[in-house]
């Protein structure tokens, strides 16, 4: 009797229940009521029925006792069959029975009229609130089927039919969920889109630029040199544009699947920096590792090395000739931190919520090597594989970019 739990269907049942009880009610009223009439039409014909005989000076001691007698011997029965009065003598010939049937009938009627006009009172406004609330759910469903999930079917309450509103609502904020997941993948992508194509401008335009001086002077050889170079440099600043915007985005889309596996951190550091360290010896930089060789990290080698070198690169970046890079890692009981300290430029209070933006460029670094998109993809990459990223920083004195890893148990 699930339905029950349901307020307006419980309020219906107890109206019934009611209604049962007056119609039972009623009905033993009835019943006493018709005893009276039967018992005032059975002294009326025996008043009649006495007259008569006392007029017919019948002694009153015999008449009492035939009122009295309750055995009928046969005759009695016989002598009214003679009159014409059987059990099949039509009640419009016996008065007494006669007007008690319209008496009856007319009571009986007047009350089953009353009641089922009680019924259908009970039923109408049963019903009258049940449609109000379908209408409600109705006009709530139809608000969802056009992108409108502001409000909620009504749950107030229990039972079925508040289960079916609370599937409904489920699904409805299912539908929801899948809108917003699809409209933030159109953004993304749009974003993307836009992303790309304003970051190509600039190497584009120079390529153009460069060709063209090219072709204007085709026999002066210091001029092709010069800017062969530099088309060069501008289509390697754009594949390492293209290469990180595509990474960023599998990153953000999910589509990236890190094989996590035990390695050693120092193997982990030396894949970082081995395409790093020509560049520091040739700007007189020094990257220096200290750490316990035995440390393993549970990671993705791949993926967690270059994370590692986008940070490295970014401090040469900012580490004038004669500075340092250090990198070291150490293991509490629940994690492995990796710090990577240098003694850089640093970074201004106002950029140092904003270096993990894509494309974001201080005012301070315009004069700096990169794209900006470093260390948003080391820190897509640290978060994929549920670690942390974090930086320290203080300007003119250097930097520090902490990735923190749990330790598996």
């Amino acid at each position: 009797m699930n339905f029950l739990k349901e307020k307006l269907s419980r309020h219906f049942f107890v109206e019934i229940i009611i209604f049962s009880a007056l119609l039972l009610g009623f009905g033993v009223l009835l019943c006493f009521r018709q005893t009276e009439a039967v018992k005032e039409m059975m002294l009326a014909h025996d008043g009649v029925m006495v007259s008569s005989l006392l007029k017919q000076k019948i002694s009153p001691d015999v008449i009492a006792s035939a009122v009295s007698n309750t055995q009928d011997g046969g005759q009695g029965k016989e002598l009214l069959a003679q009159l014409g009065y059987t059990e099949k003598t039509a009640v419009r010939f016996l008065p007494a029975v006669s007007g008690f049937e319209a008496t009856a009938f007319q009571s009986v009627l007047s009350c089953t009229l009353a009641f089922i006009i009680i019924l259908l009172v009970l039923c109408c406004i049963f019903l009258t609130k049940r449609e109000r609330l379908y209408g409600q759910a109705s006009k709530r469903i139809s608000a969802f089927s056009e992108g409108d999930f502001s409000e909620h079917l009504p749950r107030s309450e229990e039972g079925t039919l508040y289960q079916l509103f609370a599937s409904v609502d489920n699904l409805a904020s299912a539908l929801q969920a899948k809108g917003e997941a699809e409209y933030k993948a159109k953004e993304f992508l749009k974003n993307t889109i836009s992303d790309i194509s304003h970051q190509l401008k600039t190497p584009l335009a120079a390529l153009s630029m460069y060709n063209e001086i090219i072709l204007e002077e085709p026999d002066n050889p210091e001029t092709i040199t010069e800017f062969s170079k530099k088309t060069t440099a501008a289509l390697e600043r754009m594949e390492q544009l293209i290469q990180s915007l595509l990474k960023i985005t599998r990153l953000d889309a999910g589509s990236i699947m890190f094989e996590k596996v035990p390695h050693q951190v120092s193997e982990v550091v030396e894949k970082a920096i081995e395409n790093l360290t020509t560049r520091a010896v040739r700007e007189e930089k020094q990257i220096i590792v200290n750490g316990q060789p035995s440390e393993q990290l549970t990671c993705d080698l791949q993926w967690t090395s270059e994370a590692v070198g986008n940070i490295v690169k970014n401090a040469l970046d900012h580490t004038n000739s004669g500075g340092h890079i250090r990198i070291s890692w150490e293991r509490s009981p629940i994690m492995i931190r990796l710090k990577i300290t240098d003694n850089g430029t640093g970074i201004a209070p106002e950029d140092i919520h904003h270096i993990f933006k894509r494309f974001y460029r201080s005012k301070n670094s315009k004069d700096t090597q990169g794209v900006g998109l470093g260390l948003s993809l080391a820190k897509s990459i640290v978060e994929g594989q549920g670690g942390t990223l974090s930086v320290q920083s203080v300007l003119n004195r250097g930097t520090t970019f902490t990735l923190c890893f749990l330790t598996e148990l």
